[in-house]
């Protein structure tokens, strides 16, 4: 078997070996897309979902959880109608992110082809709600495909959608599904949704989802659970059982425990070294990716590399034009957040490197599952500051196996290039500031802040690494007694005076400076407020004399107020209780 099934993702189950069978045309379609054998998760689950069985799947990523949906999808809806209407929706795939939502759709759509008369959708955020409703209006849906708040706003609008006929729901990455973040869409679809329809939930983490699963609809589910299997630490000697693992068997993690100063000189070192490899490196936030985009082709070593930026702020047409480029290169570097983590399918993917460990731990095995997919090899590392080893044990305990990465004393200080570009281009600096600015305030986010403590942080050389130029002022650095061991100021340098190279950038700054210093020009100068009468030291400043008469000039006045009081006490205009407030005298009352 080894001789004829050399890819040990595979099983021995052709397609055409499932039961109950599949289709003709979807076997064509099978093989015209180089798909033969199954995967152990589409030979378990495919009949599963064909059987009309609900299913909770559970399996390592990268195993072929999209076929092992997609494939019962179109084969439950060839039985169920061959003439659906315009508008009557049979089937709904919903993913967390747009990439991914797009990724199922076009993996879809040969199969999709093999039905008459059935018309697909994908509905994701970026573009314009109106586009997708008048298109939907026009043309008619059967399958809908897209994240939850695009599905939900779309289902909500239409009344011409019909889903009384719903043949099957499927909720991809169902972990992240059921977050917080997307309880509320998911439940409210849900509730249109009939209750006699198949249900499949997949994901790389179920287990963390599982106590959530009644709330998705499922009615007695199949759990389907697909593990790899990792040698024991003993070697393949070793008479202990294979242990599972969350992780692909090809898959080899590293952790490099390293000072943060020390951080992008290790980093660099691992891209020379890696020269023809595709690598995708994870940052904690957004902005620490346009830094480290703008400031890594800055350096000599890395001339020539194609860096290529990817995170959620980005407008969609930049996130999809920059997946198609990283997609279609041989080798070159992704940096991105975790927008990029889940689900997403980027063949020939080398090696992961984590510079920032995910807030969420779930989310380190959906990283490293981008590379060493279908049964290739793959290397991941994990960058860890020395204050964060114990992460090492806790992932092991999760069931991903790290091994231990030496630092490359060999490695080349490029903290002072990168100074350098920040001093020649403001652009550089202020990124640099922002992307520190973000990362503190993401760190406090950590969802293991027992061990990513942010009070222990070393800000000094924190800051070293990301090469700034001074230390920014922010409350998080001002009210505790974080460490600035390590950092060295730019001396002799004012960063009001540090230019955009992009000469129009620099031509407008200098505009908006000299506008806003005419505008405080313009501005009458605030007069000094009067000094409202303090008793004490006003009555220093007089003599004994006039201090007596002022005395009993303010007597006098008190007097004639509760004499006027009383009266109206006597006359009934007010009661003895207003008179005691009036004259502070209710607590004798």
């Amino acid at each position: 078997m080894d001789s004829e099934f050399p890819n040990k993702a595979l099983t021995s189950t052709r397609f055409s070996d499932l039961n109950p069978p599949l289709s003709e045309p979807v076997l064509q379609a099978l093989s015209h897309s180089g798909f033969e054998f199954c995967t152990p998760v589409q030979a378990a689950t495919i009949p599963l979902l064909c059987s009309f069985k609900d299913v909770a799947v559970d399996a390592a990523t990268g195993s072929g959880k999209t076929l092992a949906f997609v494939v019962p999808l179109v084969e439950i809806l060839r039985r169920s109608s061959s003439h659906p209407k315009p508008h009557q929706v049979l089937g709904i795939i919903i993913s967390p992110t747009r990439e991914l939502s797009t990724q199922i759709y076009h993996v879809a759509q040969p199969f999709i082809s093999t039905l008459a008369n059935v018309k697909s959708m994908l509905l994701v955020g970026g573009a314009e709600v109106k586009a997708d409703l008048k298109k939907i209006e026009e043309e008619g849906a059967n399958i809908l495909i897209g994240t939850p708040g695009r599905l939900y706003d779309i289902m909500n609008r239409m009344d011409v959608l019909d889903l009384k006929n719903l043949e099957i729901l499927i909720l991809d990455e169902a972990d992240r599904l059921l977050d917080m973040g997307f309880q509320k869409q998911i439940t409210s679809i849900i509730t249109l949704l009939p209750k006699l329809r198949r249900t499949g939930l997949f994901s790389a983490t179920q287990t963390e989802a599982i106590e959530e699963l009644a709330k998705a609809g499922l009615r007695n589910p199949v759990r389907v659970e697909v593990r790899a299997e990792t040698k024991s630490e003993n070697g393949p000697a070793s008479s202990k059982q294979p242990e599972s693992s969350k992780t692909p068997s090809g898959l080899h993690i590293e952790y490099l425990e390293c000072e943060a100063d020390k951080k992008p000189s290790q980093l660099v070192h691992i891209l020379i070294k890696n020269l023809s490899k595709k690598i995708i490196i994870y940052f904690m936030t957004c902005a620490c990716v346009d830094y480290w985009g703008a400031v890594l082709p800055c350096l000599s070593v890395l001339k020539g590399f194609s860096l290529i930026p990817l995170h959620g702020k980005m407008k969609q047409s930049a996130r999809e034009k920059a997946l198609a480029s990283f997609t279609s290169l041989s080798n070159g570097i992704l940096l991105c957040t975790d927008v990029a983590a889940r689900g997403l399918d980027i063949p020939g993917v080398d090696c992961i490197v984590q510079y920032d460990p995910p807030q969420d731990p779930n989310v380190f095995i959906h990283r490293v599952g981008r590379t060493a997919r279908l049964g290739k090899q793959g290397h991941a590392v994990v960058f860890l500051l020395p204050k964060e080893e114990s992460y090492v044990e806790f992932l092991r305990i999760r069931r991903v196996p790290l091994q231990e990465r030496i630092c490359a004393d060999e490695a080349s200080d490029v903290v002072p290039q990168i100074r350098s570009a920040a001093k020649k281009d403001r652009d550089v600096m202020e990124k640099g500031i922002k992307a520190f600015v973000s990362y503190i305030r993401a760190y406090k986010e950590h969802h293991c802040s027992y061990i990513f403590r942010w009070k222990e942080l070393e800000i000094g050389k924190l800051a070293t690494g990301f090469g700034l130029l001074q230390l920014p002022s922010m409350p998080e650095v001002k009210h505790h007694s974080l460490s600035i061991d390590g950092f060295e100021p730019v001396e002799d340098i004012n960063l009001g005076d540090i230019k955009y190279r992009d000469k129009s950038r620099e031509k407008q700054r200098k505009k908006n400076l000299q506008a806003k210093k005419e505008a405080k020009e313009k501005e009458p100068k605030p007069q000094k407020p009067k000094k409202t009468p303090n008793a004490p030291t006003d009555m220093r400043k007089k003599t004994a004399r006039q201090r007596r008469a002022q005395q009993t000039m303010e007597d006098e006045e008190e007097l004639m107020h509760e004499y006027r009081l009383l009266k109206k006490l006597k006359k009934g205009t007010i009661d003895e209780n207003e008179y005691a407030k009036l004259t502070g005298t209710e607590e004798l009352l």
